[in-house]
């Protein structure tokens, strides 16, 4: 263990992950970043950061697959030493998951040995990511568990196994589900809303997206604004 004493803590970079339905821009939010950026492209959804100069990308290919955790696992501890970025990106966590699970299945028979390994992998690479002292910032595909209640509270979710997500979550500062309303697009990492979401930076709770680095302000929504945003 890492021992620091009191008040000598030293300031961490952020970790944003960030789940929603296709097309609500989750990849574009990338861009609102700042200084150099690589992204790890993992669903091929790479059209959105097209003349972004100050992104570099790798992108998925077909014969990366059966071996994508010792691949990953490789290339961000090169990315990570060479101190070259600010911040990286894992775009598409959900596809990721797929991948690793499917390496997984093809390794073991126990069904039950299958999740704990998968969820220990990903645990294992958040604890690597925060410990980078690199900006992280990944993405998810949204589950649309339909309406649970009068209010629907607590319909969406990751598209994640749970435990797999818990784990590698945990050690995140921001989670939240970014969706489109009335032509805006807003982020909800209220955990008050039923959905999976938290806010460790900041007392924001439902915002715009393209605050998420630098809000216009510092005004925190009323109640009564918050419900009118969700």
């Amino acid at each position: 263990m890492r021992f620091y004493q009191a008040g000598q803590i030293p300031e961490q970079p952020h970790m944003y992950f960030i789940y929603g339905d296709g097309g609500t821009g989750k990849t574009s939010l990338f861009k609102r970043f700042e200084g150099k950026k690589l992204l790890f492209s993992f669903d091929l959804s790479t059209n959105p950061l097209r003349g972004d100069t100050n992104t570099d990308v790798f992108v998925l290919e077909n014969t990366d697959g059966p071996d994508i955790q010792n691949q990953l696992e490789s290339l961000l501890q090169r990315v990570i030493n060479s101190r070259q970025y600010n911040v990286i990106g894992l775009d598409n966590v959900t596809a990721l998951q797929n991948l690793v699970l499917e390496n997984i299945d093809n390794a073991a028979k126990d069904n039950r040995q299958n999740y704990q390994k998968l969820q220990l992998w990903f645990r294992d690479l958040a604890m690597y990511l925060r410990q980078s002292n690199v900006t992280i910032y990944a993405t998810a595909h949204q589950l649309d568990n339909g309406a649970n209640g009068l209010d629907g509270a607590g319909r969406f979710t990751a598209d994640m196994n749970e435990k797999t997500f818990n784990a590698f979550t945990s050690v995140f500062d921001m989670v939240g589900r970014i969706y489109i309303k009335d032509g805006k697009r807003l982020i909800d990492v209220n955990p008050e809303s039923g959905n999976h979401g938290k806010n460790r930076i900041d007392d924001r709770t439902i915002f715009k997206a393209d605050e998420i680095i630098k809000p216009v302000s510092n005004k925190k929504l009323t109640n009564q604004e918050e419900r009118k945003e969700a």
